[in-house]
């Protein structure tokens, strides 16, 4: 009995282990493969105190703000997250400001020029009008922004409009919306 027990704690009980160590970095080595498999999501790049000026033809339209910029490069679609908040302001030739669009969050598409702003949006035009909403985007092909949510416009004068949807130049001049309500401001007798 004695040799037996030699032998199952000298050979059997080490060759256990050694099994189930091979096995358990087998598995290991499964997971690594698995995960080196998948796509790359965290951010390439990420940035600090972000500025980006937007130009045609030598004059500055745009200038983009942000505390912090995350690349995904290596994304199917490649995009940018602004996970802090952005201000963009719009400029005209002689450099006055056009319009700005403020946010928490925002997102950008290399391909397809589009900016997208998420959480407290605002646009304020010149004429000193705001666009609230949940989300908003810009397109910068297009030279237009837009929602497909629900925006409340408070104009200068003092009316206040909501609207199911929203579409305007980038300056934020020329707009429309669905289902407007709300107050509106009239000079004079509108019977007349």
């Amino acid at each position: 009995m004695g040799q037996a027990t030699k032998w199952l704690t000298g050979s059997l009980i080490p060759a256990v282990l050694m099994a189930v160590l091979l096995s358990a970095c087998e598995n290991d080595l499964k997971n690594v493969r698995a995960i080196s498999a998948k796509q790359f999501t965290n951010p390439v790049d990420s940035s600090l105190a972000v500025e980006v000026t937007y130009s045609d033809s030598a004059h500055v339209k745009a200038v983009l703000k942000t505390p912090l910029l995350l690349d995904y490069k290596n994304a199917k679609k490649p995009y940018k997250e602004m996970p802090r908040g952005i201000r963009v302001t719009f400029y005209d030739k002689n450099l006055n400001v056009l319009s700005t669009v403020v946010s928490d969050y925002a997102v950008t598409s290399q391909e397809d020029k589009i900016i997208t702003f998420k959480r407290n949006v605002v646009v304020t035009n010149a004429e000193g009008d705001t666009f609230k909403s949940s989300e908003l985007t810009w397109d910068s092909i297009q030279k237009q922004i837009y929602s497909n949510q629900p925006v409340e416009l408070n104009k200068i004068d003092g009316t206040h409009l909501n609207f199911s949807n929203f579409k305007s130049n980038e300056n934020g001049t020329d707009y429309s919306g669905d289902n407007g309500y709300g107050p509106i401001v009239t000079k004079g007798n509108i019977t007349q």
